[in-house]
């Protein structure tokens, strides 16, 4: 007999349960093939070039959005709504944003880096406010102020009806930079982490099994993997050397 527990799961033998659970899963993996699909084709996505040059004020001075790449190839830079106007100004920066920088693990920069990205987040918000909050949050994410420039009006960030939020994807090309996807609101949700953000870059995880176009970085899955503290000597998560 089934039972009835006010706001909790039903209750059902372990016999029934399984079996729900295994018809369940098969729901699941066909989920994560469509999301497969999804991301190639996201791959496959046209890109736009930045021309304009913007400056970004940061902790050791002015920055251009070339600099943020810190010498990788792709880019992730969030949006972040830290401006007059949002809840928490002048102290704090957007709930919302804030969920999401901390959702972003304290190592995923290092496993990122490892796949040639950078991340950085950039608001409009004064260096000085930034810095003030960067520190009570204990956040170590590159954060930079794009206070006095165009940046965030000419990415939509910044308009009419106030500030926005969302993540940007850049890739380059020497010194061109390109973007190469936008996503913003409840889209944001499934990308702050390691995997998520790979998902989104033109090269995505780079691995063999990926449908990806031709002529992109591709190695054999896993053998890129390594504990954060163990890229600089080289094992990977089985113990060979790459």
């Amino acid at each position: 007999m089934k039972e009835n527990t006010s706001g909790l799961p039903e209750i059902v033998s372990q016999e029934e349960w399984q079996k729900v659970h295994d018809d369940f899963m098969n729901k699941e993996k066909e989920w994560t093939h469509q999301r497969d699909k999804l991301n190639a084709e996201r791959r496959r996505l046209p890109m736009t070039e930045i021309k304009k040059q913007y400056l970004f004020e940061g902790p050791e001075g002015k920055v251009s959005l070339l600099d943020l790449f810190d010498g990788k190839k792709q880019l992730l830079l969030y949006h972040f709504m830290f401006a007059p106007g949002v809840g928490g100004w002048p102290d704090a920066g957007c709930v919302g944003c804030s969920m999401f920088a901390d959702n972003i693990g304290r190592f995923t920069p290092l496993h990122l880096k490892a796949r040639d990205i950078s991340i950085a987040l950039v608001s409009l918000a004064p260096l000085a406010n930034i810095e003030k909050y960067k520190k009570r949050m204990g956040w170590d994410l590159p954060w930079y102020s794009s206070a006095g420039t165009d940046f965030n009006r000419d990415f939509g960030m910044t308009t009419d009806k106030g500030e926005t939020h969302g993540l940007s994807v850049f890739i380059r090309d020497g010194e061109r930079i390109f973007r190469t996807y936008f996503t913003t609101e409840r889209g944001t949700e499934g990308v702050g982490n390691i995997w998520g953000f790979l998902d989104i870059t033109p090269f995505g995880r780079q691995e063999t099994w990926e449908d990806t176009p031709e002529g992109r970085p591709q190695g054999e899955p896993y053998k890129w993997w390594r504990r954060h503290d163990e890229y600089e000597n080289k094992t990977n998560c089985c113990g060979e050397h790459g």
